[in-house]
């Protein structure tokens, strides 16, 4: 399946965007301070199962630049609208890995034309259940910034790994390498100046909760209790908060079917 890199711009701001496939649009958002490469297996899965795929790059990775400063959700979300503004085939199915589920919300509340539907992929949900007091988007919050700070030694680093992201018993080495500090860095300081209520229900659009099984990090069962039917929960067993270089075959076969559902009922209607 044939893939091609191109960049779209607007102004000071240009995103690089990975493309392959033919057919409805899926978009995928990465986790925090990583790029669109993680998804390769994916987007290739994806691409295979008859969809168009797109990967922007966050800010800051690859060829996509803009300011990194002063930013809230608002603007990442906008540069995804560009991307699929500029594809012309929209709307998409926008899946949101960790924290790339913060932006895909802002973008299917602020341009809910854009958004067919939503797949957060082992995403914190920003509220908490009834009795929990501790701080959202805090859980492990010294082991995830941890894992990505390349000044610290490969043997603590992979210790973070093993706390945060990876399931017992899961190679947590591929994701030594894959980490960009600026980004992580603006994009955390973009969720702290964004309010919750502002992004969380994400629209009305249909919505697949993707847990993973032994996600450290995340409070599970947040969204369905709070957004009622329109969401669906699936769980990927065997898998970490990382998710995707666990168990990339079962997150694709996820979406996928996730997507069709999606797809057969918008031609029904």
């Amino acid at each position: 399946m044939q893939r091609t890199i191109t960049t779209v711009s607007d102004g000071d701001v240009q995103i690089e965007v990975i493309s392959e496939g033919r057919g409805p649009l899926i978009v995928i958002l990465p986790s925090l301070g990583r790029g669109a490469e993680d998804y390769d297996e994916v987007a290739r899965h994806l691409a295979h199962e008859g969809f168009r795929v797109l990967r922007p790059q966050p800010r800051g990775i690859g060829a996509s630049r803009g300011p990194m400063e002063n930013l809230d959700l608002h603007d990442f979300a906008s540069d995804i609208a560009l991307v699929i503004e500029h594809e012309g085939s929209g709307p998409a199915l926008v899946v949101g890995h960790a924290w790339g589920s913060q932006p895909a919300r802002m973008l299917a509340t602020t341009r809910p034309g854009l958004v067919s539907g939503l797949v957060l992929a082992a995403a914190s949900a920003g509220k908490l259940p009834p009795g929990l007091n501790e701080k959202p988007y805090s859980r492990l919050r010294t082991a995830i910034d941890g894992a990505g700070d390349l000044s610290l030694p490969e043997a603590q680093r992979l210790e973070f790994l093993k706390q945060a992201f990876f399931a017992p018993g899961n190679d947590p080495r591929p994701w030594l390498t894959g980490w960009w500090p600026e980004t992580h860095e603006a994009q955390g300081r973009a969720r702290e100046a964004t309010p919750v209520d502002s992004y969380f229900h994400g629209g009305t659009v249909p919505l697949l909760d993707l847990q993973a099984e032994h996600d450290a990090v995340v409070v599970p069962n947040v969204f369905k209790p709070l957004l009622g039917q329109r969401v669906t929960v699936q769980v990927v067993r065997g898998a970490g908060h990382a998710l995707v270089p666990e168990q990339p075959t079962a997150m694709s076969e996820a979406i996928a079917g996730f997507a069709h559902q999606i797809t057969d009922t918008g031609r029904e209607g």
